[in-house]
């Protein structure tokens, strides 16, 4: 057994010299570095495509939220709105948004080159396809945060144009200026040292500020403010629906911020922990201080301070320390839950609470990158943390108020009063979400002045008084 044994490892250990007998090349440190290298390669590639996919995947996250957080008569809208924003976001930031937010840039304003992915050709270098693909996700995020904010009384095909130019406009203009070197452009923010590794103000931001002007033109929904001012509560219809798209969303952006390195390295490490931190962080913050005002633990405050952590610490995740995070974290949870309450104050109407959410944590977030950063701060960083929040503030929310305003006076931008009391799913997609279910409105009767009486008489079916809110 033991002469068997010797023998069996004996051809073992021959077989490899027999291999390099009959080649020519041995290996040297040379070869061998070629060779690590074209495995890293590879799994940069892999990572930043697994890591596009997870973002890909919040999309469903952002329609569960959104969906769950209004009421059940839109859910369809919805669904097709975010459906949409991808579909068509894909298609318009081929052909123009990533041509203009990475093409080259002399004046650092906006790229001039790659648009229809005219910088690849068939052999030529594939990194500039994984590369469009990781940025094709972050455009349909922008996009799909405005959604939110002008839930359950916008026209459909209103939607789907400003959908095309935030992401083909609005979203790579200002990703040029902060993000432009990651490819072929220059942007003039970056040039100045603007800190923010994943999005804050690049994506949320700027999708917060876009919703911003969208939800003052559109107006409120029918109901939302009494008439002596008071703010009456419109609740959403499928809070666990709510919930598991927050679920999903903390799971994408272990995609979001890890996957801004492109590159498969030992810092994700810190970057996913950092993300995980401040989002728990957000969600108790927003807890507590929703529990102090209202008495209860608020379950769509918690749930939105999870997503305020996550927006607040999208700058900061690759510079910032684990107990940064935390306090990151914490503060934005704290601050959603005063935004949410404030902007409902001012009678600016947000069903999901994207303008707080995104607009507002995402600036926070921007300037904690600068206040925490690892390697200390000084005043010209947070100077230029604050110069990129607010231009991205000008930039987007002025033109998304032209935006709106030249839509609602040409095809309109929002349904009529009798199509939004019964519910957009009907009018503007002749369908039900939740065939064999009656849907009704929460609307009291004598609510909304001027209403349709069939929509009062809608109303009142519905047998019980809703517990309402007032700020």
């Amino acid at each position: 057994m033991k002469i068997k044994r010797i023998a069996f490892l004996s051809l073992l250990l021959a077989v490899p010299a027999l291999a390099w007998a009959g080649d020519d090349t041995t290996p040297t440190a040379f070869t061998n570095a070629e060779a690590v290298a074209t495995v890293q390669t590879n799994l940069d590639y892999v990572w930043t495509l697994v890591a596009a996919a997870l973002v890909f995947f919040m999309q469903a996250g952002f329609a569960m939220v959104e969906a769950g957080f209004t009421r059940s008569k839109n859910a369809i809208n919805i669904m097709m709105k975010n459906l949409m924003d991808f579909s068509m976001g894909s298609i318009v930031f081929w052909a123009v948004g990533f041509g203009i937010m990475f093409g080259v840039s002399k004046s650092g304003w906006f790229g001039t080159t790659g648009f229809f992915l005219s910088d690849y050709s068939s052999g030529g270098d594939p990194w500039v396809l994984a590369f469009w693909m990781f940025q094709c996700v972050f455009a349909a995020t922008a996009a799909t945060i405005v959604s939110g904010a002008m839930a359950e009384r916008t026209k459909f095909t209103s939607y789907l144009i400003y959908s095309v130019v935030v992401c083909g406009l609005i979203y790579p203009i200002f990703g040029s200026w902060a993000w432009g070197s990651l490819l072929n452009g220059n942007g003039w923010l970056e040039g100045l040292g603007f800190i923010d590794f994943a999005g804050s103000t690049v994506v949320h931001s700027v999708g917060g500020w876009c919703a911003l002007a969208g939800a003052i033109v559109l107006g409120p929904r029918m109901g939302k403010y009494s008439k002596d001012g008071k703010v009456k509560a419109i609740p959403g219809h499928n809070i666990p629906l709510a919930a598991a798209g927050v679920f999903i969303l903390w799971l994408g952006w272990f995609g979001f911020n890890p996957g801004s390195t492109t590159a498969g390295s030992t810092d994700i490490a810190m970057i996913f922990v950092n993300t995980n931190l401040a989002a728990a962080a957000g969600a108790i913050a927003a807890m507590l201080v929703s529990w102090a005002i209202f008495k209860k633990p608020e379950i769509g405050m918690s749930l939105n301070g999870a997503l305020a952590g996550l927006v607040g610490i999208t700058a900061g995740c690759a510079n910032v320390s684990p107990t940064s995070s935390v306090i990151i974290g914490l503060i934005a949870g704290g601050l959603v839950v005063f935004s949410v309450l404030i902007i409902d104050r001012i009678k600016i109407d947000d069903p999901v609470g994207a303008i707080s959410v995104h607009g507002v944590c995402g600036a926070w977030g921007t300037l904690a990158a600068g206040l925490f950063n690892i390697g200390g701060f000084t005043t010209k960083i947070i100077t230029t943390q604050l110069l990129g929040i607010g231009a991205a503030f000008i930039w987007a929310f002025g033109t998304a108020f032209i935006l709106f305003k030249l839509i609602d006076a040409t095809v309109g931008l929002r349904v009529s009063a009798e199509e939004e009391m019964e519910g957009l799913d009907i009018s503007e997609h002749g369908g039900h979400a939740y065939n064999d279910f009656q849907t009704t409105s929460y609307m009291p009767t004598g609510s909304v002045p001027g209403a349709p009486a069939q929509a009062h008489a809608h109303a009142t079916a519905y047998g019980h008084k809703l517990s309402e809110k007032t700020v």
